[in-house]
């Protein structure tokens, strides 16, 4: 089963196409980074703009890739949420039109189920990988979303955590902004923090007792004190007000440090900060409900010190019976092939949506225990 997935959720511009759930024939991505990094974050009305003018021509050029035409698409899936509304309508409009001209089916994908089941897939020309075992733990880490979810199977989701106010990909961002270090804020914090010292300042773990929730807003409070003796004094100690009247084209101006701020040694802190309740709790629901397999996704999921810390204590404490799964470093972030993945798994299921289908800004994982 050839299907062609499309996904504008956010600021990515993405299609491909994958067969039977797995193995990827194309992936394309059309990246805003260098639009929004002037602004210091994603802004939603460009972003909808910009996927206006290249859906099309990602779409095609995922076809190309893939050497197939359009005829030969066994089905379309999209993004429906959660995400961007403006954003959304785009992917989902585009996908109405194609499935509608060539008479196939359209799949409406959560992007968060996605998330997952890009641990399912396979970069081109290489085998599909074994499938994981269930029952399984998810870490899900991104800009957006940073939960714990127990998979019993395809489909079947149960709730373990949560953040219960900032994800980690939006602290990794708050905190690079902090430290001068621009946007994306987690492949800059993790650059910083290859050469410092995580010991050297005392930065907050929020444990939350006996729960398999995160909270990291007051480990960015804190970073925000540890950095302000080495703000200049013109410099503004709070980065929201850092330059005057919030907007929505404000250009952002990353904060004056002195010369010999610690950055490195507040980077690597920051990054251990975040990165430490996350395998622990992770680690202690795999022991706790029985896991065969620990999966990682979302954007987090490409940082290095992640996935080696939590790769490592899960050898550390559950040994070999527990097989640890992350996503290539391509399918980490927003693409198109998890959105098609997912979708053949859905398909399966006998899920599909018609032509009323609409966007879901707000769309959580649907829970359904099995």
């Amino acid at each position: 089963m050839l299907i062609l997935g499309i996904e504008t959720s956010c600021d990515e511009t993405a299609a491909a196409v994958v067969v039977a759930g797995q193995r990827v024939r194309s992936n394309v991505v059309a990246s805003q980074i260098a639009r929004h990094q002037a602004y210091g974050g994603v802004v939603p009305e460009l972003a909808a703009r910009s996927h206006i003018t290249a859906i099309l021509p990602v779409v095609q050029a995922a076809l190309d890739e893939a050497g197939i035409g359009r005829r030969e698409i066994d089905a379309v899936a999209v993004t429906t949420g959660p995400g961007l509304a403006g954003s959304l309508l785009v992917g989902v409009n585009a996908a109405k039109a194609i499935a509608y001209g060539l008479d196939k089916p359209l799949v409406g994908v959560n992007h968060l189920e996605a998330h997952i089941y890009a641990n399912w897939l396979s970069q081109p020309n290489e085998p599909p990988p074994p499938p994981p075992p269930f029952p399984l733990v998810c870490l899900l880490v991104s800009g957006g979303h940073s939960e714990l979810i127990l998979m019993t199977g395809h489909g079947h989701y149960r709730h373990l955590g949560r953040t219960l106010d900032d994800a980690a990909g939006e602290a990794f961002d708050k905190g690079a902004r902090l430290l001068g270090l621009g946007y994306p804020g987690g492949p800059a914090v993790e650059a910083a923090a290859a050469g410092g010292d995580p010991g050297r300042f005392e930065l907050p773990r929020a444990w939350l007792g006996d729960t398999y929730d995160f909270s990291f807003s007051g480990l960015k409070t804190a970073l925000l004190r540890a950095v302000a003796p080495y703000r200049l004094s013109d410099a503004s100690p709070d980065p929201a007000t850092a330059n005057g009247p919030a907007g929505p084209f404000r250009e952002h101006t990353p904060p004056r440090l002195a010369a010999e701020t610690p950055v490195g040694d507040l980077a690597a802190g920051f990054q251990t900060a975040i990165v430490e309740p996350l395998v622990v709790k992770t680690v202690r629901a795999a022991g706790a409900f029985g896991a065969r397999a620990v999966l990682l996704a979302g954007g987090v999921a490409a940082n290095r010190a992640l996935r080696d810390t939590l790769a490592a204590r899960l050898q550390e404490e559950l040994g070999e019976g527990v097989a640890f799964r992350s996503p290539p470093f391509a399918y980490c972030t927003d693409n198109a092939a998890m959105i098609a993945g997912t979708a053949y798994w859905a398909l399966r299921r006998g899920t599909q949506i018609g032509w009323e289908a609409d966007v879901h800004p707000r769309w959580p994982l649907v829970v359904t225990p099995g």
